[in-house]
């Protein structure tokens, strides 16, 4: 059910997104757009920073749910608001700190539009520490599971989003400005929407700091939440870092490239990311209730099925991008948009071999080494970066840097410490996970690139790449990637819609 609800309105939020982009692109143009992606990029990852710092909350309040501690969760949520606020103000010094280099020699950008720039990234910085504060209503509406209400939210956003398009498209001032100023407004709102409503609804959302203050529980929840966002901050520093690198050595027009990448790759894993929403309170659940077998098996099919969805739509985008981009922005493709687009999509692919895992890694809490290392390999694409650009080498690098320390190294540690940490086994993952998911995407793949080869460009192509590779991903995953039980599940949900609807 909350899987549903959650495709739903990724299905509405997904189309509004697309068609938002492009009438931005198209009014601000391929430089202001890329000013925007590399100085207001913070904004992009405001998705992932709020995600990840709920993380922290959640865990413990699916934790506390999960042992049936109604009253552990009230002090839950007040020491999350605590940490939340401090949290805020040390994110908005730093940032703002930040920002006197950035404009002093770090960013390439016309010295016309600098003001302009600058302007936009104190707004970003204020939609920032907004999103870090509304992190803890995020985590209550996950732990409660109630997606209905959070797909509702996300909805609303969506449209004020295309509301700020149409008003940036016919404003008469300083259209990047007026962008950068209604995005910071938007977040502001969500914030409002959320609190109240947590508030109205949950018994655990009462701030009482003088009845629920726990000392244990704030330097347990500090801990954990320190090393949490270690890893989330420097994951933010890795991608916001990696733009900036792109600007100083390419442009904005590189910029802008990269944020239609951004934009295009982070719908497509919406389809992995909304699975991923609903599966993860159910992880630490079955963790706080000492059902760690369940939890292993949760983690490995959360990992299966988000690489198996995002496979679905990434292989006919990865062959058709030209195409698919040329339909959606029509002649106003930003140069190298066409490559980014494909690494980006690529490197999403490979990350959801092991991103679940990281979770089932943080609901067993033992979290201080791992964060310390996979903080380092989050950093290390910055520098890689740096010596191929100066060395030369096509803008493009960047992405491979970014996959082999993310996604290759970056796995290979977590798949250690959720062996260390939590009994986790590299045999099972291997024979449920890899093999299943990597044949798959082989042959699907492969059987897409036949029209490529014999056809040339046209709708008709992409309609029969997506037809020839959607009838080998059915056949692959029935034959190949799911084991007997899954399938009897599938079968009983066939036999129940069957029965319900004809």
């Amino acid at each position: 059910m909350n899987t549903g609800i959650l495709y739903a309105k990724m299905g509405i939020t997904m189309f509004i997104s697309l068609y938002t982009t492009r009438l931005i692109l198209n009014s601000l143009g391929a430089s202001d757009f890329g000013i925007f992606s590399v100085v207001g990029g913070v904004i992009g990852m405001l998705g992932f920073l709020n995600a990840a710092m709920a993380g922290a909350t959640q865990r413990f309040m699916s934790y506390a749910e999960g042992a049936g501690d109604k009253e552990k969760q009230k002090s839950i949520f007040n020491v999350s608001i605590i940490l939340h606020v401090l949290l805020a103000g040390i994110v908005g010094v730093v940032l703002f700190t930040a920002g006197y280099f950035f404009f002093s020699g770090i960013l390439n950008i016309p010295p016309e539009r600098m003001d302009a720039a600058r302007l936009v990234y104190y707004f970003m910085i204020v939609s920032t520490m907004i999103t870090v504060l509304t992190a803890p209503y995020d985590a209550v509406l996950n732990a409660h599971e109630n997606m209905l209400y959070f797909a509702v939210v996300g909805i609303i956003e969506s449209v004020l989003k295309l509301g700020v398009a149409f008003v940036v498209v016919y404003t008469l001032t300083d259209k990047l400005i007026v962008y950068g100023a209604l995005m910071t407004g938007i977040s502001l709102l969500v914030m409002i929407i959320m609190r109240v409503y947590c508030h109205k609804k949950y018994e655990e959302c009462v701030f009482s700091p003088k009845v629920y203050y726990d000392k244990d529980l704030m330097q347990e929840m500090t801990g954990f939440a320190g090393w949490n966002f270690l890893t989330s901050a420097s994951s933010m520093i890795g991608q916001y870092g990696l733009g900036v690198v792109l600007n100083h050595f390419f442009g904005t027009l590189l910029n802008a490239a990269q944020g239609v990448a951004n934009q295009l790759s982070g719908q497509l894993m919406a389809f992995s990311n909304t699975m991923m929403k609903a599966l993860n309170p159910i992880i630490v659940k079955k963790e706080g209730g000492g059902e760690r077998f369940l939890a292993h098996r949760a983690t490995f099919a959360g990992a299966k099925y988000s690489f198996l969805l995002l496979t679905f739509f990434a292989i006919p985008f990865i062959i058709e991008t030209p195409y698919i981009l040329k339909l959606w922005l029509k002649n106003n493709i930003p140069v190298s948009a066409i490559i980014f687009c494909r690494l980006h999509v690529a490197l999403f692919l490979l990350e959801q071999l092991t991103l679940p895992i990281g979770n089932f890694i943080q609901a067993q809490g033992n979290i201080k080494n791992y964060s310390k290392i996979k903080s380092i390999f989050y950093l290390m694409p910055i520098i890689l970066t740096i010596g191929l650009f100066s060395c030369g080498f096509p803008a493009y690098m960047m992405y491979v840097a970014w996959m082999v320390c993310w996604c290759i190294l970056g796995g290979l540690v977590t798949l250690y410490y959720a062996h260390r940490n939590g009994g986790m086994s590299y045999r099972h993952y291997i024979t449920s996970v890899l093999s299943p998911s990597l044949i798959l995407f082989i042959i699907v793949f492969l059987t897409g690139c036949f029209p490529n080869i014999l056809m040339a460009e046209s709708f008709v192509r992409l309609v029969i790449v997506f037809l020839l590779s959607f009838a080998a991903y059915m056949f692959t995953i029935w034959h190949i990637s799911i084991n007997k039980a899954e399938k009897e599940i599938f079968k009983g949900i066939y036999r129940k819609l069957k029965t319900s609807y004809f």
